[in-house]
């Protein structure tokens, strides 16, 4: 009944409210509504409270593997502007202690993906990576949280090496904020037609009017069903390996408990032999000693009889 249950697939109208109900923090919707260019660059403008005039097509899902032997990293929206400087904006739901490091290997990447063989360092341009969380991923209760790298012996002296890490905190409460982010921020999760229409934020009204578009779309609903029946095909397919794996491991702990437990016999038998035999082993010294002494004492008595006789 149990494996009935894990294995069961959302029917076609499951499925088609699940789509419907998404919120921008979901990873596909949120990639739909980025890959909009004028969305992007607006939402990265807010974000980043400077002037962006033009971007390129966002690439969404995008995919930088320059060594073969190196790990590669897939980008939830990346774009470059008209000064080439880059830009990386990922939406992450699940708390991850390795975040901080996760933003020093992309901004290494990012600039492998833009420096071409032979350029000066000084043709690296500005990168910024932002992580949009839906939980506080510093617990410091900041709505944003900006990283530049700084000289910890002159305060206020920056390295100026043109990397930026940027994280968005949903459920953020402390910092001076504009109220077009508090908005936003509250909006990553409570994507519904009533909180849009009361938000005073354009912004925020933008991102939904793509979103309504995205949710209208039957190519886009087919989409979305079809990766989401491959996930849960992949996660059907990690349980079954992980009880195989679990099992087998279970069967080869067993064996070796079953080994020790043994062997612990094996040589509990073999110490009370030990003790048994050395206890015979005694045993046999006392009688012989009790026979040299019977020999003893008839050798005497011969000998006063002989004596005896003689007299």
């Amino acid at each position: 009944m149990e494996e009935k249950e894990r294995t069961k697939k959302p029917t076609a109208g499951e499925m088609h409210q699940t789509f419907q109900s998404l919120s921008l923090s979901d990873d596909f919707l949120f990639g739909k509504v980025m890959g909009d260019q004028e969305v992007c660059r607006v939402t990265l403008e807010n974000i980043l409270g400077v002037p962006i005039s033009r971007i390129g097509v966002p690439a969404v899902e995008h995919v930088i593997d320059l060594l073969h032997d190196k790990k590669s990293i897939r980008l939830d929206v990346y774009v470059a502007d008209e000064n080439g400087d880059v830009y990386n904006c990922e939406m992450q739901t699940g708390r991850a202690r390795e975040l901080p490091r996760r933003a020093r290997y992309y901004h290494g990447c990012m600039d492998l993906d833009v420096l071409m063989k032979g350029q000066k360092y000084e043709a690296l341009a500005k990168s910024f990576v932002i992580f949009i969380c839906t939980f506080d991923p510093f617990n410091e209760g900041r709505y944003v949280y900006t990283f530049r790298n700084m000289c910890d012996e002159a305060p206020g002296l920056a390295m100026d090496d043109g990397s930026h890490t940027i994280f968005l905190n949903t459920r953020g409460t402390v910092g001076d904020v504009s109220a077009a982010m508090k908005e936003f921020l509250a909006y990553v999760e409570d994507s519904s037609d009533e909180f849009a229409a009361a938000a005073g934020s354009e912004w925020v009204k933008q991102l939904h009017c793509r979103m309504k578009k995205i949710k209208e779309s039957k190519e886009l609903e087919a989409e979305y069903m079809k990766s989401y029946l491959t996930y849960l095909e992949n996660v059907e397919e990690g349980i079954k390996l992980g009880e195989e794996r679990g099992m087998e491991e279970g069967i080869k702990l067993g064996e070796e408990r079953a080994a020790v437990v043994w062997q612990t016999v094996l040589t509990e038998r073999e110490n009370v032999i030990s003790e048994q035999s050395t206890r015979l082993s005694e045993k046999d010294d006392i009688i012989t000693k009790k026979d040299g002494l019977l020999h003893e004492q008839e050798a005497r008595i011969k000998e006063l009889m002989e004596k005896l006789a003689a007299m």
